[in-house]
């Protein structure tokens, strides 16, 4: 503030000065003129000096009408005391330094800005020290059209707002690409190597912990995916959202809109929403909040860095929070940073690339105080990962057996599911982004009520993010009411439905698979051929994955490949209620309700045991003389006989083929028929009409793993008419009859 009144104050002096000239200061005497050699000087005659004007008033200093001088003065960034803005008071020359002006003092910013005339991105000239975070460094022509910023891994975020002005300094001054580059010429990450220093992130680094995996803020293991930006509601997911852009204080009243119990800012650490279904750190305790969460998981990071500190680098370390370089040596050993251990000149040195990336995610979390609420399951990601990672060397790993990365189905942000899209500009193209976005389905919903048929409805691509979101299934987050779905069109073309206004009806939205009997019977017609003969006009057509809503509705969706002249099961009708989605399955953790399974089914009493579960049929339906083994245990032999039969029928034509659930296109060439993925093998494309029928089944099958309980004998049908096709064996086995309310 002290900066920007000078400037005002200054102007106001020239501006006054000059008043003061031009009405109260006589006219200047004129110059006499020069004589020619004897020529007389002529009598000056003075003109009598006119009489001033009047002074106008000056106006009152604008300085007295700053807005929100008040709540910036109350503000961190206006705590001209603190070692933030002091730092470099004994310098010589007292001056911030070109690398911490930026967010160091005013001058800094505007200067790294390019507000000044300089260039844009970079300090050029270090400025004296006695600035803070003045108005002139967020008000100026350079923020105003500010709408990017540039993490220290080099990503650009852009389509910003205000926010950039705060994302401009809160993102830290590293991230995994610094970390990579300090290992990267390790001979091993095990051994110690004096050219490791540690590597500190720095302070409120917010917005690398807000944007995730796209900023890589953290330190992202190779191999394992993160969550993204974390994505509050509308209107609410953005630092200015958040804070006061002046105090900086959270706006408490817009927490408690949706967080029950909040009145204070201390509050917030106790809030856990519905998307947060899993014991992360594995203490028993599902009811705290995300906060407390994450410090567990810190207690536990601490430790198994202390343990492979001391076990495979050969040198105890400890850590103080307050004292820059953080880790030093633990002389005695006693697993607490000393006050005689906590200086420069006892700093940790033994390094190895193993601990300076545990080490480094550890400061990462408590460099954050708000991570909970900025990104918490990237910070959990992170640390859990650390944990996972020193483990690997440590004769007693940290138990980490209670502990989850990974959230439920829907809120698992970081799986593949969601994360498929991340190097394509995390952007979910239209033909997936109904059930693999945020937004998508919600968007599907509104344009299928404006649709002729009601249940047609449009998608267009859509930004990836961490699962679902409340507002995927809820139109209204004050009172959570759902979107209403009457009926859903599935890809067979049929219209399905489990009542009017159902809620399950939003699940069969997504759950329905991406192909059907339809779809594959155009394929083959496409193609013109019979039914053994091979045709590049044929690929694979994978159903995609958990389509249990077609698997429930059997005949009535058609979503299994049906073959012609054969009669199948329809809708299966368990027993009311527990005949929907909702009614069998919990609808934010999706886990089965297996207490209300249990009234019926003796023994059931988890999901495992589900799998024994067999009603009064006595039929052998899978042919291997166990009658009473659970309906799973019969699909399960006859999906394994139809893997055989596939196997035989692909070697017979000459082309061997192998099946892998985890590497799509999932069939796989085996030109030499080794059972195994050789350098050079890729996808299988030697189809048949009649393999494709078989093979499409079996990935239905294997893409469903609750398909006994959704629809036993429907799936039962579709194995055995696949094995029949294929000319396999089926002499002992039993082809489930359509029930009787169904048969025609």
């Amino acid at each position: 503030m002290k900066y920007k009144t000078m400037i005002i104050l200054g102007l106001m002096l020239v501006a006054a000065a000059l008043l003061l000239t031009a009405c109260g200061a006589p006219e200047p005497t004129k110059p006499a003129p020069v004589l020619e050699e004897n020529e007389e000087a002529a009598p000056v005659v003075q003109e009598p000096c006119p009489t001033a004007e009047p002074c106008p008033e000056v106006a009152a200093s604008p300085v007295d009408e700053v807005p929100y001088a008040e709540a910036w003065a109350s503000s961190p960034h206006a705590d001209a005391e603190s070692e933030a803005f002091v730092h470099w008071n004994e310098d010589d020359p007292a001056v911030v330094s070109e690398g911490c002006a930026k967010c160091h003092s005013t001058p800094g910013y505007i200067d790294f800005i390019g507000a000044d005339g300089s260039e844009a991105g970079v300090v050029n000239v270090a400025p004296p020290v006695g600035t803070t975070v003045t108005c002139a460094a967020c008000h100026n022509e350079g923020t105003q059209a500010m709408t990017s910023v540039v993490f220290p891994s080099g990503v650009e975020v852009t389509d910003l707002g205000d926010e950039a002005r705060c994302m401009q300094c809160h993102q830290g001054r590293s991230s995994k690409v610094q970390v990579d580059e300090a290992v990267s010429s390790l001979a091993d990450l095990d051994t110690p190597s004096e050219e490791l220093s540690f590597i500190n992130i720095h302070y409120y680094a917010t917005a690398a912990t807000m944007y995730g995996s796209i900023a890589h803020g953290g330190y992202e293991y190779d191999g394992k995916m993160y969550d993204t930006k974390f994505d509050h509601v509308e209107g609410i997911d953005t630092c200015v959202g958040c804070h006061d852009s002046h105090s900086l204080e959270i706006k408490i009243d817009q927490c408690q809109a949706c967080h029950s119990g909040v009145s204070s800012a201390e509050d917030l650490a106790n809030v856990r929403m519905e998307g947060s279904l899993v014991d992360f750190d594995g203490d028993g305790d599902m009811e705290e909040g995300i906060a407390g969460e994450i410090e567990t998981l810190q207690e536990m990071t601490l430790q198994a860095i202390q343990a492979y500190a001391s076990e495979v680098a050969g040198t105890a370390i400890a850590y103080n929070q307050a004292s820059h370089p953080y880790f030093f040596v633990d002389t005695n050993a006693n697993g607490q940073s000393d006050e005689d251990e906590a200086t420069r000149e006892n700093a940790y040195i033994s390094w190895t690339g193993r601990l300076l990336k545990a080490a480094y995610n550890y400061q990462t979390s408590l460099k954050d105080p708000g991570a909970y609420a900025h990104g918490g399951k990237y910070m959990i990601q992170l640390l859990y990962d650390s944990i996972e990672d020193l483990n690997t060397q440590l004769s007693t790993p940290v138990d980490l057996a209670q502990a989850h990365r990974i959230d439920n189905g829907h809120f698992a942000g970081s799986e593949e599911a969601f994360r498929h899209w991340d190097g394509e500009g995390f952007r979910v193209p239209a033909d997936c982004a109904k059930c693999h976005s945020a937004t998508g389905l919600p968007m599907f919903l509104e344009e299928a009520s404006h649709a002729r048929d009601g249940v047609t409805g449009i998608v267009v691509g859509q930004p990836a993010g961490n699962g679902f979101a409340c507002e995927t299934c809820h139109n209204d987050v004050s009172t959570f009411s759902r979107f209403t779905v009457n009926e859903v069109k599935f890809n067979s073309g049929a219209v399905v439905s489990f009542g009017e206004a159902s809620d399950s009806n939003l699940c069969l939205s997504c759950h329905q698979g991406r192909e059907s009997t339809v779809s594959v019977q155009r394929a083959i017609t496409t193609a013109g051929v019979d039914d053994d003969t091979v045709s590049e006009a044929l690929t694979f057509r994978n159903p995609h994955y958990f389509a249990t809503g077609a698997t429930l509705f059997g005949n009535d969706a058609k979503g299994a490949f049906q073959y012609e002249g054969k009669e199948y099961a329809g809708r299966f009708l368990h027993v009311e209620p527990m005949d929907s989605c909702v009614e069998c399955h919990d609808t934010h953790e999706l886990e089965v309700k297996v207490a209300a399974c249990g009234g019926c089914h003796q023994g059931a009493n988890s999901e495992e045991t589900l799998n024994t579960i067999r009603l009064s049929s006595t039929e052998d339906f899978d042919g291997d003389g166990d009658a009473a083994e659970g309906i799973a245990g019969e699909i399960e032999s006859l999906h394994e006989m139809l893997y055989e039969a596939i196997q035989t029928y692909a070697a017979d034509q000459g082309n061997p083929l192998q099946y892998d659930g985890h590497r799509y296109p999932y069939f796989l060439a085996d030109p030499n028929g080794n059972n195994q993925v050789d350098e050079g093998e890729g996808g299988f494309a030697s189809w048949t009409p009649r393999l494709l029928k078989a093979a499409y089944n079996y990935q239905w099958v294997e893409k469903d793993p609750g398909a006994f309980a959704h629809n036993g004998t429907y799936i039962m049908q579709v194995l055995y008419d696949s094995l029949e096709d294929l000319g396999a064996d089926v002499s002992g086995m039993t082809r489930p009859a359509v029930p009787s309310s169904e048969a025609p």
